[in-house]
């Protein structure tokens, strides 16, 4: 159950997305000066060596942020997640991959708190060395699905909730909305990032179903796919559900997100992008 290893899919499309998403949110919050507290509940290892034997095997990064590392023509979010990218490779050259914690650090002050999960103990272990001496942090080798409803309301009353679980057992998609559903019961004002993968599509529409029925209000979905659905193996897609998201979301997504279905779509034949997008309104407010 804990053999999901990050390090594998380090930067690809999927991780464009959730950071891209995950970067436009703090930044609005973190625009006022009130504290807030960011919650991770699958955190990863923190950041991850793109020249590394896993990362290599792969090379998943290659058709995901190496795409977008040359460009010069970036809609202005995608150009602020790419500079965010390259200032965790202060050399110029692309060699590290930072995770959700590199970009929650990065973006968060003084006067916030970030609150981070990794099950997997090499994970946790790697997470604690790359947050070492960081005050703001607290780490938890713990369930993030469970440890999450113990940690709200956050005190500060503002907040950003990352629910990134790695999708390898079927029974996440029910946990995630379970989780959901009873964490937003008790912090009903916080932002809510979902991250889920298009592997089966019918899992997806379950999920999103699911919210919806939920009765929980002010839910928007960002998608994006490098390829149609298919019933063959692997990921076609992924997405990132967004309950209570800023009011400039909406329109900075639906300016990257046609951008990035062109770039790194896989082609057909004819050297045409074969790739896709949703942007819209899954729950009105």
């Amino acid at each position: 159950m804990l053999s999901y290893r990050h390090i594998y899919h380090a930067g690809n499309f999927a991780d464009v997305l959730k950071h891209l998403v995950l970067a436009r949110v703090l930044r609005h919050l973190t625009a006022k000066d009130k504290p807030l507290c960011y919650l991770d509940t699958h955190a990863g290892s923190g950041s991850y060596a793109l020249q590394s034997v896993a990362a290599l095997q792969n090379r998943e990064f290659d058709s995901g942020i190496g795409r977008l590392w040359e460009r010069t023509d970036l809609p202005a979010p995608v150009a602020g997640y790419v500079e965010l990218v390259r200032a965790a490779n202060p050399g110029g050259a692309l060699h590290q991959y930072p995770g959700s914690p590199w970009f929650a650090r990065h973006l968060l002050r003084q006067q916030d708190r970030l609150l981070l999960c990794e099950l997997h103990s090499d994970d946790f272990m790697r997470l604690r060395r790359h947050c070492e001496g960081d005050r703001r942090v607290r780490i938890s080798e713990a369930d993030g699905f469970r440890e999450l409803l113990a940690l709200l309301p956050p005190p500060e009353r503002r907040g950003l909730v990352l629910i990134d679980p790695p999708y390898e057992i079927k029974t996440d998609y029910q946990t995630v909305v379970d989780t959901l559903i009873g964490a937003h019961r008790r912090f009903a004002t916080g932002v809510y990032a979902i991250w889920y993968p298009v592997v089966e599509r019918e899992r997806v529409r379950l999920l999103e179903r699911k919210v919806k029925a939920s009765g929980i209000r002010h839910v928007q979905r960002f998608e994006l796919s490098v390829r149609p659905d298919s019933m063959g193996h692997g990921m076609t897609g992924s997405g990132m559900l967004v309950v209570n998201p800023p009011w400039t979301l909406a329109a900075e997504m639906a300016t990257a997100l046609p951008y990035l279905a062109e770039v790194l779509g896989d082609r057909d034949g004819s050297g045409r992008p074969i790739g896709g997008y949703r942007c819209e309104i899954l729950a009105g407010e």
